[in-house]
């Protein structure tokens, strides 16, 4: 065999090599890390708090008719007996799928909430080319095909959530006075900040914590909550940068993308902001499932997280 026919085998035998590996780890991106549900733990100090708040931070559902899996996960997080359920929107990826997601949710709907919305709460996805993603955040298709988002925030209105879209409210939770902040989805620029119940023309008692919400992390908004005296703020929306780079210190693995303005290193879990009133916790969720047309994850499990929110130890 001559050495150009040699070189010739070599390079095939290799190609083969690196497409077995690269349909291995397709087949596991979306066969097992996309159902390998995660529920994580995080700790958020407030100065003087004078009890705990338990909240379960849900986000990015992106429910599919028939995820038996997603679904039953999804009840079995009510055995957490949360003091607070706090959903950063994107809930579906099908728009026949709200009266599935909402009995999937059932048993979390038993329990104090709050939500705002996401993009795939109004619109449904569509495929996009992964490697726009490093261009930038996305943008929304003109013929985009609407989702049922009455009925699904009929449901959980019903149960009692407070929809927090460009809107606040407050409640009370173990012996606790909290006020909500919340903006409708930033990603698609309908984010208006409404302030806080204390700021009202008659506010109601001192707020002990101040709790801002939305949907995609982008900075400005973060900023304003952190500036208007945020204790802490919840948002989802990057998936985690959804195919991450493989990480070996149990963080899950390294984003390279987020989907709007915060760094990649901020793409999941929890990071300190600096505002005009001191530090701000902000907790961005990995989320609980992807869209539709993009049913893989890469070294970025699906997640929900329980976030004990008490006073600093002193």
């Amino acid at each position: 065999m001559s050495a150009d026919n040699t070189a010739a085998w070599a390079a095939a035998g290799l190609g083969g090599v690196v497409g077995a590996l690269g349909l291995g780890t397709l087949v596991y991106a979306n066969q097992v890390e996309l159902n390998r549900f995660t529920l994580r733990h995080a700790e958020i100090t407030v100065a003087d708090l004078p009890a705990e708040l338990r909240v379960l931070h849900i986000s990015d559902i992106h429910y599919v008719r028939g995820q038996q899996r997603k679904y039953r996960w999804l009840q079995q997080l009510a055995d957490l007996e949360p003091d607070l359920v706090v959903n950063t929107g994107d809930n579906l990826s099908d728009r026949q799928a709200v009266p599935e997601v909402l009995e999937a949710l059932g048993p979390l709907l038993q329990f104090p909430g709050c939500f705002v919305p996401g993009s795939n709460d109004y619109y449904a996805p569509r495929f996009k080319n992964p490697l726009k993603y490093f261009k930038g955040p996305s943008t929304l298709h003109p013929s985009t095909q609407s989702l049922p988002t009455e009925e699904l925030f009929g449901g959980f209105e019903t149960a009692g959530w407070a929809n927090l879209t460009n809107a606040h409210s407050s409640a009370r939770f173990n012996g606790l006075e909290v006020e909500f902040s919340g903006v409708d989805d930033p990603h698609l620029q309908l984010d208006e900040f409404s302030g806080w119940p204390s700021t009202d023309a008659q506010p109601k008692q001192p707020a002990d914590l101040k709790i801002g919400v939305a949907h995609a992390p982008v900075r400005r908004v973060l900023e304003t909550f952190a500036d208007s005296g945020a204790d802490a703020v919840f948002a989802g929306h990057t998936h985690g940068g959804q195919v991450c780079l493989p990480a070996f210190d149990g963080s899950g693995g390294h984003a390279l993308v987020t989907n709007c303005d915060l760094p990649p290193r901020y793409a999941k879990g929890l990071h300190t902001l600096r505002g005009a009133h001191g530090s701000t916790e902000v907790h961005v969720s990995a989320g609980i499932g992807t869209s539709a047309m993009a049913p893989v994850r890469l070294f970025c499990p699906p997640e929900a997280t329980l976030v004990t929110i008490g006073p600093e130890q002193r």
